[in-house]
């Protein structure tokens, strides 16, 4: 395992990616059968967790490199999931999606990464800085190559939320009377925007969004505003016969319901829906992927909901009967993942 590590990152310093990854690959095999440290019967499985995360970060670099973003994607949740304290891993997952145009998804991993790094007092207040830079470049990404909404947000103390929400609609439409067939203020967490603790000191917004389409903005809303997260169009997964139905409602409607969700994303932390509730919407994505039989599609967005909720304990206080539902969806998801069937926790919130 040493010899292997230290061949790869031999090759990484002469630019050689291809050799690299392979020489990182063979370690990654090592390191799951037992070899992670010098006495398995005494290893700790943190230290196991983390070797394997530093790996995994590797071959996220040396895929990056290559040219391979959504190769890179995959290892940089895998490395999350291993490792979800550590900033860097978030930072890693951020230039992935970045890569891959996603930019939603960029601004709420890098979120994430400057979160995490405050908390574990981060001292070098430059690298904070660089994060909330980079965090605010991929909003400015996201929304300026959105043409189906908008967005304002509107600073928020802790005056009465009906009132303000209804000041933030009006000021919406005076401002983008492009964006207002549909107008809704998301009514479920307080959002924050990458800006210097000095100048706003943990100033809060509400976000308002505005569409062009009408029908898109009603299911939206309906969507992540009730207490369960139900996909829009889900009920036709029950029908096999209407696959092509949900073809069309996936490239009609679907794609852009999933945009706008991962911008309501990228600037909020805590959801009172609960810490699961982003996981359960992404379930619901996946189940509609497979449903149009994507399994690799389906995968991905799997392995990207194992790394939130490894995450989620790092970023907020988990109530004991939210951990447990936490956990029981971990579970399913490597079940979904493996290709196992059987009664599930999602099975049973899927059938509500």
């Amino acid at each position: 395992l040493r010899a292997a590590l230290r061949e790869g990152s031999a090759r990484c310093r002469q630019r050689d990616f291809a050799a690299a990854a392979a020489k990182f690959c063979t370690a990654l095999e090592l390191c799951s059968e037992g070899f992670a440290t010098e006495n398995p019967l005494k290893s700790s499985p943190d230290d196991i967790s983390r070797l394997a995360s530093w790996i995994e970060s590797k071959l996220v670099i040396c895929y990056l490199k290559l040219g391979q973003p959504g190769l890179a994607l995959h290892h940089s949740h895998r490395s999350i999931i291993e490792n979800p304290s550590h900033f860097c891993n978030h930072v890693r997952q951020a230039a992935c999606f970045r890569c891959l145009h996603r930019y939603s998804e960029a601004a709420r991993s890098a979120m994430v990464a400057q979160c995490l790094y405050v908390l574990a007092e981060g001292a070098v207040l430059d690298t904070s800085d660089l994060l909330q830079l980079y965090w605010q470049a991929m909003i400015q990404e996201a929304l300026s190559g959105e043409i189906s909404f908008s967005v304002l947000y509107t600073p928020f103390e802790k005056e009465d939320k009906a009132d303000k929400i209804k000041e933030a609609n009006k000021t919406f439409a005076e401002k983008h009377p492009d964006y207002v067939q549909h107008i809704f203020t998301d009514p479920h967490g307080i959002h924050l925007l990458p800006e210097k603790a000095e100048s706003h000191p943990g100033q809060q917004y509400l976000l308002t969004l505005g569409f062009r389409n009408k029908e898109i903005g009603k299911t939206l809303e309906k969507f992540v505003t009730q207490k369960l997260p139900v996909f829009p169009g889900q009920k036709i997964t029950f029908s096999p016969s209407m696959e092509e139905e949900a073809e069309t409602f996936w490239q009609s409607t679907g794609k852009r319901i999933m945009a706008a969700m991962a911008f309501i994303g990228s600037t909020k932390i805590k959801d009172e829906r609960g810490p699961c509730a982003w996981a359960i919407e992404q379930f619901q994505h996946a189940s509609l992927l497979s449903h149009l039989q994507r399994g690799e599609q389906q995968a991905q967005v799997m392995a990207q909901v194992m790394a939130e909720l490894a995450t989620v304990p790092y970023l907020q206080r988990v109530s004991r009967e939210d951990d447990k539902l936490l956990q029981s969806l971990m579970a399913d998801a490597v079940d979904i993942l493996a290709g196992r069937t059987g009664e599930r926790v999602w099975t049973k919130i899927h059938k509500v």
